[in-house]
């Protein structure tokens, strides 16, 4: 008994250094890692699983692969494929995380200097990875035009929900029950202030989304030493393709559209290529927008995504207020099972389509209901049937996430694992 306690407690320690708490050797570290370690997790055997297994979803690996499997990478648009969850369930695990690291919180001013720079590092490394500094796999060579710098990337969007979700979770230390009342619906109203929080998320992109006009706009594209201008005709409100939504024209009015993503996904559509779904020439008669500049990590989808975290926390509270696995399981597979009802009733009647681009309403209820079941999934083979030994590459790679990241942004991870060859170098594990 004692030797499991000592693995859990260690998981524990790792899964709260994810969401920006660590070791340290000041007073106020010391009684953080105190309350940590008194909070009974190292009676909760779910802990050493689902939250730590999960983020190894969250892998480059998807949108590697896409490069040789077309259809795993990204949806053009509308629809959802495999490297299509990768960030949800990334975000997903992050709530479950902020909430497990912050059951209690001995000293606010702590907590929130801790998110803080938490946050602030990871915005330091997703510009440095992803703002065009590192220009692998590609080159070697370093150094970005700060007129063209890409300001959005993935761990910025992680960074904003994580940052709005752990200090929602902080500020709200006394409102929050220590028993939660009989009733299916009880662990909703104890944590009222996360669901008003996501709330507020998502009227925010609704309104913005639905009523904010979308003028006609214009941008230049650099080749061959001469430069070519092209008009988007729009001037709409509500549109949801490519051309004309409101989530496109925030970005382009808030950053520039000079510090856009170059290469947006939607370039393997019907209307720009006769290859899609897989890249290929652009057809003769392509609109103006398959060339454009597109950010798929916005500031107007990434404030939809907070909604990702919060279902995320509400999964983490219910690992911590309830202790059956029956109660949780319940708790977890109906809530999963009715988000999904709702984004494939969303989806199919065109009323707001699938989509990773724009981080739609019903994107966000397909991903999170989809990370619901995996969860319980998890929790069933680790927990309850206590399958662990399968999982132990998983759990390494979500203890060391941010190390993989960097591994698969840099091309070291793709290629390690193209580098093992058969006679050809085509003929790796990949192709």
């Amino acid at each position: 008994m004692m030797k499991n306690n000592k693995v859990v407690q260690q998981h524990v320690q790792s899964q709260s250094s994810s969401v920006g708490y660590s070791e340290g050797d000041d007073e106020e570290q010391d009684t953080w890692n105190r309350q940590l370690k008194s909070t009974g997790y190292e009676q909760e055997p779910a802990i050493r699983s689902p939250t730590i297994r999960i983020p190894a979803i969250g892998s480059p690996s998807p949108d590697d692969a896409g490069g040789a499997y077309e259809r795993i990478d990204h949806s053009p648009w509308n629809g959802c494929t495999l490297a299509d969850f990768v960030m949800p369930f990334f975000l997903f695990i992050v709530g479950v995380a902020i909430a497990l690291a912050l059951k209690r919180v001995p000293s606010m001013k702590y907590a929130v200097r801790k998110i803080i720079i938490r946050t602030l590092k990871m915005l330091f490394w997703g510009i440095l990875l992803q703002g065009g500094y590192s220009h692998a796999p590609d080159d070697l060579d370093y150094g970005v035009d700060m007129k063209k710098i890409r300001w959005c990337g993935i761990l910025q969007r992680i960074a904003l929900v994580y940052m709005v979700v752990a200090l929602i979770e902080t500020f709200t230390t006394k409102l929050r029950p220590t028993v939660i009342e009989p009733g299916h619906f009880s662990i909703f109203s104890a944590y009222r202030w996360q669901w008003l929080g996501g709330f507020m998320a998502f009227l925010i992109y609704m309104i913005t989304t639905f009523t904010l006009y979308v003028p006609d706009w214009s941008f230049t594209i650099h080749h061959d030493h001469k430069s070519e201008s092209f008009t988007v005709e729009c001037g709409m409100r509500g549109h949801l393709g490519p051309a004309c939504n409101a989530v496109g024209y925030v970005d382009r009015q808030v950053w520039g559209i000079k510090h856009l993503y170059t290469q947006p996904v939607w370039i393997r559509l019907k209307a720009c290529t006769l290859s899609s779904p897989e890249s290929g020439p652009l057809r003769p008669d392509a609109p103006s927008w398959c060339r454009a500049p597109f950010e798929p990590e916005g500031l107007l989808s990434s404030i939809s995504a907070i909604l990702s975290g919060v279902i995320g926390i509400h999964y983490g509270h219910v690992l911590i207020h309830f202790k059956g696995h029956a109660e949780r399981l319940k708790q977890w597979v109906s809530m999963g099972v009715g988000l999904l009802i709702i984004a494939i009733l969303l989806h199919f009647t065109d009323a707001i389509p699938i989509n990773k681009q724009l981080y739609s309403v019903s994107y966000v209820c397909f991903t999170a209901g989809a990370a619901g079941i995996v969860f319980s999934a998890f929790y069933i083979l680790i927990d309850v049937w206590g399958k662990r030994t399968p999982f132990l590459l998983f759990e390494w790679i979500g203890m060391n996430a941010m190390l993989v990241f960097v591994l698969g942004a840099q091309g070291i991870l793709a290629g390690f694992i193209n580098g093992w060859y058969y006679e050809n170098a085509d003929n790796n594990l990949v192709k």
